[in-house]
């Protein structure tokens, strides 16, 4: 039926003759032509197989010009659907997994082959014999770490005849440091891991190398399935976050770059479609990534063939669109917040030391003072607006990410002489970024409001911040168009920083402070930076101050000391204790008090940020309206509450808190009536283990999905990863110990099952781009296991122009480095990573293509790195003293390139072509080592091209 739902499915903008397949009320009902498409149990009465069986071009359905005929085993499938009465249920993927009970007893990979050998029973299939050591210690390595094996180490395995050999090994590679490189590429593949945003300058993604360590740390330490859901989708709103075991640092909050990993357009003239643009991308990638789903297809109508509506996609876009980018910092998050917690309780101590100090006086207990009035501007009340006043003590609603603003203004922090030592003053209000010291970290960001006057002023001072104007959650703010809205503060004296926004009336705007400042959209923030704002406001024409009230209020100063004390103070409270301490009323020597206080100025110097990464934060929870046909110029006007996937999950409430919805969404993702999440991920485990998915549409377990080949099994493994607290590295484990892994790529039944669906034998797999390059460097014996670390700036050619160009070209070799830590920039990706088909990073891919074209046979034989690196493994073979023959030399080489030993047929070509060679090119060396050089060379360049070279066989 999946053929039928694009005229005759969900969607009712493309529904043809009223006519619904997917729900049994509309497949029954009668049509306005009388007729009624499906009858039950009575094949010849419903009219849908007249239609599906017709031969008429203009009556068969599906439509010739579609291109979806059904076969004859699928007419014979719906006529027996029929027959046996119709019955609908919901699509195989959104139905919970069932326990098998046929499985017997047995350890997890027994029960895997139980499963596996049941379906080849009833295809009446052979199964192969088991591969031979050199070949299954080959393939265990690279689907484990994606290396060749070392040539002790298949030495050693071939000759172990102990029973747990096999398992030793297994165990050996998964606790090897590779295998976090290995499977955290795979996973990169899914997030569209980019270190660039593509289009016009192709700028920077800030730290994203630590998203891609992050990742080989997590697959290493075999960080469960589910925490790392909720640390990409939520990790910095995690409580408590996942902390690095030596050095502290917040892993949870490295997890949400997941986000920020999209493209990004320089100066887009339409500023809303950029962020529909960016959002919608983060909905395809999310709804891939860890459902299966196209959800993104919901954007324009509701999805053609999927039970999810448009109103679940804006639902989602609400979700996401509460989300705000942001600068995070790195280092000891621990430390860094005890250190603040321990500064805030001696500010508390020294108000307390003060206060015992201040005896009420002796005149009357109240005083006339003058106040702040935030909510009115007497004289320009019309074209001006307060957006916030942060002169009292409040931050007015803004919300203060990080450690520097603290929880409220500076209003009433004691301020002593540095000459005499003593009170000056208790400060007015102001939010300051230095309330702990200066280079701390922070932002201050208001909620979002529409622009409706012409200009947005904020009256600021500090050194080395910044002020930006965030419209439409756009971040690379810059010229041409938008560079007005960032604006640096590096006065510090007050002054008033005003932005014209008269061009953008009606669009949605957050204001942001920030004590760093953005340089070619790199965060960067000094150790004496810092920032503090009095207020902001909107108007026409003029700036005005808002003022302060005439009227007088009596002041209590036993109630202003105590409001002090406690952290309530108003700005008349304050007002009324500097006026004392200015009139000498007040005592102002406090030599414990300013030990304290020289106390917690030192802990602020230890908490300093100066390393960054791009991640996200919570924002202001809001919903969206629906796009009318995915037009964002052209929305509805009412607006969708925030949900995830209400169609399919139907018993959820929307979400309408103040965060942005995503703890909700990864409470349904991980909620135990959620078919999707387990079965996704075993699905993604099991493909990259046997080189296809039990489901071969790997992103998409949708009705356009490929239904799975051993659905029993499939639950099986669903269930078994919940049970095992969802492990990757038991799911791997208990995978590649199963009889299937390691059979054998011949025989099996190949002229019955082609395409192994059925794993009668392993089938046979070429190495992704990252595999064949590390092997060839690993051959060459050139490859440097360093881990972790910025990335190798990308080797570029002359043929490799174009905006955005880097200054200097990375090295031919990329350092002898895994392909893991080679640049990823999206306008000039690696050529050799694209030649084998490496995915352009702007969406999930969960499954590569795998291509076989020239560009690759050309690249094995021409291109300088392959020269080069042959040229590395004849020096390695020349200068190994212990390989005195030619032959072996031969058998090492082979080692080295497959993993195995040259036959005896392969012995005696390779000498000849060793001494063909060499006769061949004797007149271009001038010693008899540079020939030996040569003809090597040419060897070990020839053993690179070889099929087996590049491929699992």
């Amino acid at each position: 039926m999946q053929k039928c739902y694009l005229c005759h499915g969900p969607d009712p903008s493309s529904r043809e003759a009223g006519l619904r397949l997917d729900l049994k009320e509309g497949a029954t009902m009668r049509l306005e032509s009388g007729k009624t498409a499906i009858v039950p149990a009575a094949v010849h009465q419903s009219a849908l197989i007249d239609r599906i069986t017709s031969d008429d071009p203009e009556v068969v359905m599906p439509p010739p010009s579609l291109k979806q005929d059904l076969s004859d085993y699928e007419v014979a499938l719906i006529k027996k659907w029929i027959e046996e009465g119709a019955e609908y249920e919901p699509h195989w993927a959104f139905m919970p997994p069932e326990t098998n009970k046929k499985v017997g007893k047995g350890d997890f990979s027994e029960q895997i082959d139980a499963l596996i050998n049941e379906k080849i029973d009833e295809k009446g299939l052979e199964i192969s014999g088991k591969a031979d050591k050199y070949q299954l210690i080959r393939r265990l390595s690279f689907v484990l770490t994606g290396l060749p094996p070392d040539i002790e180490r298949v030495k050693q395995f071939v000759v172990d005849e102990r029973p747990e050999a096999y398992t030793a090994l297994v165990d050996e590679y998964l606790n090897h440091p590779a295998f976090g490189e290995k499977w955290a590429s795979h996973w990169m593949d899914v997030v569209r891991y980019a270190e660039t945003k593509g289009h016009e300058f192709d700028y920077q993604i800030q730290g994203a190398w630590r998203f891609r360590d992050y990742l080989i740390r997590a697959f290493n330490q075999d960080v469960p399935y589910d925490q790392l859901l909720k640390e990409q989708l939520m990790g910095d709103i995690l409580s408590p976050p996942r902390e690095n075991p030596v050095s502290g640092e917040n892993e949870s909050s490295l997890g949400t770059m997941f986000f920020t990993m999209s493209e990004g357009t320089h100066s887009p003239v339409d500023i809303k479609k950029d962020e529909a643009d960016r959002i919608d991308n983060m909905i395809d990638v999310v709804g891939k990534s860890f459902q299966g789903l196209t959800v993104a297809c919901a954007k324009c109508h509701d999805h053609k063939f999927d039970p999810i509506p448009t109103a679940d996609y804006y639902g989602l876009y609400g979700m996401l669109g509460s989300t705000r980018f942001s600068p995070l910092p790195v280092g000891n998050a621990q430390i860094k917040f005890n250190t603040v917690s321990k500064a805030t309780e001696l500010k508390r101590k020294i108000k307390s030391l003060m206060a015992k100090e201040w005896a009420v006086p002796t005149d009357v207990d109240s005083i006339p003072v003058r106040f702040v009035n935030i909510k009115t501007v007497p004289e320009l009340a019309k074209t001006v607006d307060v957006i916030a006043d942060f002169r009292g003590l409040n931050l007015q609603g803004w919300k203060a990410d990080g450690l520097a603003f603290g929880a409220s203004t500076a209003l009433g922090e004691p301020i002593f002489s540095s000459t005499s030592k003593t009170l000056k003053a208790l400060s007015p209000g102001f939010a300051s970024s230095q309330q702990f010291g200066r280079g701390i970290w922070g932002a201050l960001r208001s909620p979002d409001f529409t622009v409706d006057k012409n200009f947005i002023g904020v009256k600021a001072r500090g050194k080395g911040a910044s002020i930006r104007i965030v419209m439409e959650n756009f971040q690379l703010i810059s010229y041409p168009i938008y560079g007005g809205l960032d604006q640096k503060v590096n006065d510090e004296v007050w002054q008033n920083y005003t932005f014209d926004l008269s061009a953008w009336k009606g669009r949605k705007v957050y204001i942001e402070i920030l004590p760093g400042s953005f340089v070619r959209h790199q965060y960067i923030q000094k150790e004496d930076a810092y920032i503090e704002a009095e207020y902001a406001i909107s108007f026409d024409e003029v700036w005005q101050t808002p003022e302060l009230n005439d009227s007088e209020t009596k002041v209590s100063f036993s109630q202003a000391i105590k409001h002090w004390v406690n952290g309530e103070s108003s700005a008349k409270e304050i007002a009324f204790l500097n006026e004392k301490i200015t009139k000498g009323k007040l005592k102002k020597d406090f030599p414990s008090a300013l030990a304290l206080k020289m106390e917690c100025d030192s802990l602020g110097r230890l908490v300093k940020d100066s390393v960054f990464i791009q991640g996200v934060t919570e924002g202001f929870g809001g919903e969206s309206s629906i796009f009318i046909r995915g037009n964002h110029s052209d929305p509805s006007k009412e607006k969708v509450p925030r949900i995830f996937l209400s169609g399919i999950f139907e018993s959820q409430q929307p979400y309408r808190g103040k965060g942005s919805g995503r703890q909700q969404m990864v409470e349904m993702m991980l909620a135990s009536d959620n078919p999707l999440t387990s079965r996704v991920m075993v699905n993604r485990i099991w493909h990259h283990v046997f080189g296809k998915g039990l489901v071969e549409t790997v992103d998409n377990f949708g009705l356009q999905g490929k239904l799975p080949t051993h659905p029993e099994l499939l639950d099986y493994l669903a269930l078994a990863f919940v049970q095992n607290s969802w492990s990757i590295k038991t799911m791997i484990k208990n995978m590649v110990l199963t009889q299937a892994f390691q059979r054998s790529t011949y025989e099996g039944s190949m002229a019955m099952d082609p395409d192994n669906l059925y794993l009668s034998r392993y089938s046979i797999r070429r190495l992704e781009a990252e595999g064949i390059r590390d092997a060839v460097l690993k051959a060459a014996g050139t490859l440097d296991r360093t881990m972790f670390g910025k990335p190798v700036p990308v080797h570029l050619t002359d043929f490799m122009q174009g905006r955005g160009r880097p200054g200097d070209s990375g090295p031919l070799d990329g350092n002898g480095r895994r392909s893991v830590y080679l640049e990823v920039r999206r306008n000039f990706l690696d050529r050799m990573m694209t030649a084998f088909d490496r995915p352009t990073p702007f969406t999930t891919f969960g499954k590569r293509d795998e291509t076989n074209v020239p560009a690759q046979s050309l690249f094995l034989m021409n291109d300088p790195f392959i020269a080069e690196q042959a040229n590395h493994m004849a020096i390695k073979l020349l200068n190994n003293r212990d390989l005195i023959k030619d032959e072996d030399k031969i058998i090492d080489a082979y080692l080295r390139a497959f993993a195995r030993l040259p036959s005896a047929d392969e012995m005696s070509k390779g000498l000849a072509f060793v001494n063909k060679t060499k006769i061949q090119l004797s007149s271009h060396a001038q010693t008899d080592k540079d020939l030996d050089v040569l003809a090597w060379k040419e060897y070990c360049h020839a053993l690179f091209n070889m099929k087996s070279f590049i491929y699992l066989m």
